[in-house]
């Protein structure tokens, strides 16, 4: 896989956004746009917005930043954090290649950076039945750990979840510049962290939902079951910083 077919380099030609989504409140989504769950079903305490102070382009790259902001939505409800999250549904998606994010985390109790897929046209159903691919998911207060996980199943009473961590060498932390990448073919599935592949996963035709095209989804999380801690609010702001994405077929 060495023939580059996307690339978004937030630090030379792409300075503005628009191949991306810029998302909104705190509400998951159905397909019509209606809310289904609170905390983007991860009962996250952000609220998201395309505000220049959540989102913004400098030369370091791409900056999701969260903040200490109080905010108030349209129903009513007030949320002490404001960040951001993207992604491209409808606007670029891909079956198969080696898509590598090149990014720098914050390092704070609370925070949840992440960077992963969702299905574009939900063939085989609504999640997980239709899969969702974690590329790098991180706890801001485990500094030197990262995680990449598969979802699926047919339904929420069958869901199936595989997960895998790693541990950044020689005293690195996520709050330096790494290349996060995810090799994806018909029969399976890596995780690479700065070129070391650290799991591999075999897919299986008609269990494992990954033939299909699926979209990047970008976002920094506050709160949440992923890490059930409190948020150290010293840490806010704090910014995570994309460079760059790359995918090769």
């Amino acid at each position: 896989m060495n023939k580059l077919v996307w690339e978004q380099d937030f630090t030379k030609g792409t300075k503005e956004l628009s191949s991306w989504n810029i998302r909104q409140g705190n509400d998951l989504l159905d397909n019509d746009g209606n809310p289904i769950d609170p905390g983007w079903g991860n009962g996250e305490r952000q609220f998201y917005t395309g505000n220049p102070g959540n989102l913004y382009i400098d030369e370091s790259g791409l900056n999701l930043c969260a903040r200490l902001e109080r905010v108030q939505s349209e129903d009513g409800r007030e949320f002490a954090y404001t960040s951001a999250r993207i992604d491209t549904r409808d606007r670029f998606s891909f079956r198969y290649g080696k898509l590598v994010v090149r990014a720098k985390l914050p390092i704070g109790q609370g925070l949840w950076p992440a960077i992963w897929l969702m299905p574009q046209d939900q063939a085989y159903g609504p999640w997980p039945a239709s899969g969702e691919i974690d590329i790098m998911e991180a706890r801001g207060r485990l500094p030197r750990e990262v995680s990449g996980a598969l979802h699926y199943g047919k339904d929420w009473d069958h869901k199936v979840t595989v997960d895998y961590s790693y541990s950044l060498p020689d005293e690195g932390t996520i709050g330096e510049f790494h290349d996060y990448a995810l090799d994806w073919e018909e029969g399976a599935i890596r995780w690479l962290v700065d070129g070391h592949c650290y799991a591999e996963r075999s897919l299986q035709p008609g269990v494992t939902p990954f033939d299909q095209s699926f979209y990047v989804v970008l976002n920094l999380a506050v709160g949440g079951w992923f890490d059930r801690v409190e948020v150290d609010e010293s840490s806010l702001p704090a910014v995570m910083t994309v460079s760059g994405i790359w995918l090769y077929e």
